[in-house]
């Protein structure tokens, strides 16, 4: 798989009373996802930026970046990594209306079947304002299938919550699993109320709400204040973090990522950035976050890994929470590999979430808690 092209991608309601069974322990590097058959490693690769000219690559999608997401994907493959994470609007030159004529570059594209390759492939439903009912999603699916090249895909999700009609694209999702179409489905975005009641309509119908992708990481902790945490592990809803280590080259660029892309250490109280990253990463900022990237790079040493191996194992550590970075390259995907296989002590675990609570309270994007 990965087609090779030229260049032209608080808590809500009540509490959930339903209990589940998290399915990633401390043993090997894989589990199964939710309530499903589908196993995957502990970490997947995110494909958000591959194909992008919108929000990544500096507008921009050449040759040499392909290069870089196929030693990517090359390099994921080859260390054990078995699944990937894409969408249908991840790419497109046109997001809003998903106009992506024939042969045109984006994430599933490039994320085409190859036959000598079995990985397991997730993608996402957009939940457009002009898409009503359950068979808007098997009719996205199935044009996300034929970009992908693929029969069937392994999960299924929905992007965020819809201005309406959710309940049909729930539907939706349980008429593709008895379709043949997809093995499994899940949700991203979802607060803990929806989360509760997509999980309840398709228990219904026998079929196990598999995963909810949120936002989530040392710094930012959200899931963990407004229930989604809770009634994920309560469920046996595996949490898919995206963003674990943040992406900074967005477009509108929220304090989150600011903050996160200093856990990795690329800045100082003494070498802050320059231009517009220097007015929230001045040097009182980032002797604040000091206490807690020493901390990060000691455990790291412990250890004998990076930074931002420490932070994607933290993620990793605590059993039903599988993280997807996204890698743009073949050395990203090595060091991502390289936070599976070893974990976190309890203790570790707790003292970096101290030492991040100490940092100031973060901003999310809006849909978070829709």
């Amino acid at each position: 798989m990965f087609l090779w092209v030229q260049s032209e991608e608080g808590r809500e309601g009540q509490s959930c009373c339903f209990r589940g069974v998290c399915n990633f322990d401390d043993s090997g590097r894989e589990g199964e996802v939710g309530g499903s058959d589908l196993k995957v490693t502990k970490l997947g690769i995110g494909a958000w930026s591959w194909g992008d000219t919108l929000y990544w690559n500096n507008f921009e999608w050449d040759d040499r970046k392909i290069k870089g997401a196929k030693g990517a994907f090359d390099a994921s493959i080859d260390l054990g990594i078995n699944w990937f994470d894409t969408a249908e609007i991840y790419g497109s030159r046109h997001v809003l209306l998903l106009q992506l004529s024939l042969g045109a570059i984006n994430s599933e594209t490039l994320l085409g079947r190859d036959p000598e390759v079995e990985v397991v492939v997730a993608t996402k439903f957009a939940a457009l304002p002009w898409r009503f009912g359950r068979q808007s999603v098997i009719t996205a699916l199935k044009e996300s299938l034929c970009r992908l090249g693929l029969s069937s895909v392994d999960l299924y999700q929905l992007h965020w919550p819809g201005v309406w009609g959710n309940e049909g694209y729930i539907d939706g999702l349980g008429d593709a699993v008895e379709m043949g179409l997809v093995k499994t489905v899940g949700v991203s975005n979802y607060n803990e109320k929806r989360l509760c009641e997509a999980y309840e309509k398709l228990k219904k119908r026998g079929i196990p709400l598999a995963s909810n992708q949120v936002n989530y990481s040392l710094i930012y902790r959200l899931p963990e204040e407004n229930g989604v945490k809770a009634a994920c592990d309560e469920l046996g809803v595996t949490l898919i973090a995206y963003c674990p280590l943040a992406q900074e080259k967005s477009l509108y660029i929220p304090s989150w990522i600011l903050k996160l892309c200093a856990l990795t250490g690329k800045y100082t109280p003494g070498n802050p950035p320059t231009g517009p990253r220097g007015l929230i990463y001045t040097p009182d900022f980032l002797k604040e976050l000091q206490p807690l990237l020493n901390r990060i790079k000691e455990i790291g040493q412990n250890y004998d890994k990076t930074p931002t191996q420490v932070v994607l194992n933290w993620l990793i550590s605590q059993r039903n929470v599988v993280p997807i970075p996204g890698a743009i390259n073949e050395q990203q995907a090595k060091d991502f590999a390289s936070a599976l296989g070893w974990r976190l002590t309890d203790d570790e675990i707790n003292e970096l979430r101290s030492l991040a609570s100490e940092t100031k309270p973060v901003i999310g994007l809006p849909f978070e808690n829709s």
